[in-house]
C-alpha cells in the first residue's frame, strides 16, 4: 500500500510519493483501480495480492488499511507500506521490516491500527538536496510542496527504482530485495571531482 493524500491539490507533492509509486506499480502488474467506498480506499487486484491507496488523508491511513486486512485476512507482516521519509536524501530507497513512526503521521496511524510496528515498509527519501531535514517551521511546507524542477528527475528515478524493488520483493522475498536495494544510490555518493 502507498501512503498519500487524495485530491488534485496533493497529487504531485513530496508527501504523495507513496501514491505515485503504487500508481506506477499497477500497470506492470496488470492491476486496475476500483474505488471501495466501504473501506475508503482505492484497491487494485493483481495475481499475487492487492495494491491499496487509502482515501482517508494521511492521518487516517491506518483505518482503511486495517479494514482491508481484516476483510481479506491479511497479516501485518504481509503488508508492504510505501511512503516518504524526510530524513533520507531525495530519491533514496530503504526497506525495513519494522520501526517507529519517526514523526510521520501516516505511519503513526498504521502502527495504531495494525497493532504495532512489525510490518515491512519501503521508505523513499524526500529531504532537500542541500539542507537535509527541514526544521519545524519549514516541515509542512516542504512535505506538502511539489517537487521542484531540479528535484523531478531524481523523484522520477526513485519511483521507477521503487517499482522495480517491489516487483523484486514479490518474486525474491524481502531479504534478497533488502540486500539489493538498501545500498547507497548514485545520488547519495560523494560529489565527483571535476578536473
Amino acid at each position: 500500500m502507498g501512503l498519500g493524500n487524495p485530491g488534485r491539490e496533493y497529487e504531485d507533492t513530496r508527501h504523495n510519493i507513496g501514491f505515485m509509486i503504487v500508481d506506477a506499480l499497477a500497470a506492470p502488474l496488470h492491476a486496475s483501480w476500483t474505488q471501495e467506498r466501504r473501506w475508503d480506499c482505492m484497491l487494485a487486484k493483481f495475481a499475487g495480492g492487492w495494491i491499496l491507496k487509502p482515501l482517508t488523508y494521511m492521518n487516517g491511513s491506518g483505518t482503511a488499511v486495517a479494514a482491508v486486512c481484516k476483510f481479506f485476512k491479511i497479516q501485518p507482516r504481509e503488508v508492504l507500506a510505501v511512503y516518504d521519509d524526510v530524513d533520507l536524501p531525495l530519491g533514496t530507497l530503504r526497506f525495513r521490516m519494522n520501526g517507529s513512526a519517526g514523526g510521520h503521521n501516516g505511519v503513526r496511524s498504521l502502527i495504531a491500527h495494525l497493532g504495532g510496528e512489525e510490518w515491512p515498509r519501503l521508505k523513499v527519501g524526500i529531504a532537500p538536496a542541500q539542507a537535509g531535514r527541514p526544521d519545524g517551521s519549514r516541515m509542512v511546507g516542504h512535505v506538502l510542496g511539489a517537487f521542484s524542477a531540479a528535484e523531478k528527475p531524481q523523484a522520477e528515478s526513485a519511483v521507477k527504482r521503487a517499482v522495480e524493488a517491489i516487483q523484486c520483493a514479490l518474486k525474491e522475498g524481502m531479504a534478497a530485495t533488502m540486500n539489493l536495494y538498501n545500498r547507497k544510490e548514485p545520488n547519495e555518493s560523494q560529489p565527483s571531482q571535476t578536473s
